[in-house]
């Protein structure tokens, strides 16, 4: 009898445990008095050619690549985002949590493109098969991630239009055994409300993507491998007054007291300094001449 009491204690006590560890993972929805909007947009990432210099690459997709691309009747935005050619990784080190940027999978740029509507898809069609064929002048490899309604927004933490100086871009990638449901919310609910609460960002737009497909943006002669264990979930875009607000904010304890979180639910956080933001189609107008 004594013997089934103390197995009794103890399944009771590893059953308390686990569910605590349950309960930790979850979400704890933050509160945020910043506004937000809805949008349906993609993540096109993109390495260029490693045969010719990067600059090259990088100045056709600023020149005539971007022409193609910007001449699509449904895009309400389409921005070029130009990536700093030495990326190690500006978040800090997490236990568990891989912060330093594989040099062999270091993106080069990024197409931030943001539709008008659903029926933009359909609109984009002519244009999208013209940057097909061009893309193979230019780029190695481009893998395309989407994200929709509630899943992409845009937060007006700069109320005063400051100008933004400095821009990061942080992927995320699930950590193994983590529900998906449970990562998204984390994302949506708890990371972005912490994030435009700090009052130090001009700019922050999150994306929880959709289960990445190749068939979504399949362009011949260019590669898109992406196994699953390189594959990102999540994104969020950063905008700060000036490179050293940038540099603190990462150095900063908001950021710092993130760790655990991020340990909890994600196996990869690779946040890029950006060192160009071109911007070629605005409020669903295509420009004279890109935006820097």
């Amino acid at each position: 009898m004594k013997k089934a009491i103390i197995l009794l204690a103890l399944g009771l006590i590893a059953g308390t445990s686990a569910q605590a560890q349950t309960i930790a993972l979850k979400p704890q929805p933050v509160t945020t008095s910043v506004p937000s909007e809805k949008h349906i947009s993609s993540s096109i990432l993109l390495w260029v050619r490693t045969d010719k210099p990067r600059q090259a690459g990088m100045e056709r997709w600023k020149g005539p690549h971007s022409k193609i691309i910007s001449a699509n009747k449904g895009l309400e935005e389409y921005r070029q985002i130009h990536l700093t050619e030495t990326n190690p990784g500006l978040w800090p080190a997490v236990n568990g949590v891989e912060t330093s940027i594989p040099a062999n999978r270091k993106i080069d740029g990024i197409a931030d493109v943001t539709l008008k509507n659903i029926f933009s898809i359909f609109r984009g069609k002519k244009q999208n098969k013209l940057a097909y064929a061009d893309e193979v002048n230019l780029f190695k490899r481009t893998i395309l991630y989407a994200a929709l309604g509630a899943t992409s927004r845009w937060y007006a933490v700069n109320p005063t239009n400051e100008k933004t100086g400095a821009r990061s871009v942080v992927f995320f990638r699930i950590k193994e055994g983590v529900d998906k449901k449970d990562f998204a919310r984390f994302i949506n609910q708890e990371l972005t409300p912490i994030l435009a609460n700090t009052g130090v960002l001009t700019e922050l737009r999150p994306k929880v993507y959709m289960p990445w497909k190749q068939k979504q943006w399949d362009t011949p002669n260019v590669a898109h491998d992406n196994p699953k264990k390189v594959q990102f979930q999540a994104s969020v875009m950063l905008g700060f007054a000036n490179k050293k607000a940038m540099t603190d904010f990462f150095a900063s304890d908001a950021v710092n007291k993130l760790a655990g979180k991020l340990a909890a639910y994600t196996s990869a956080v690779h946040a890029y300094e950006i060192a160009e933001t071109l911007t070629y189609v605005k409020d669903g107008k295509q420009l004279d001449h890109y935006q820097n």
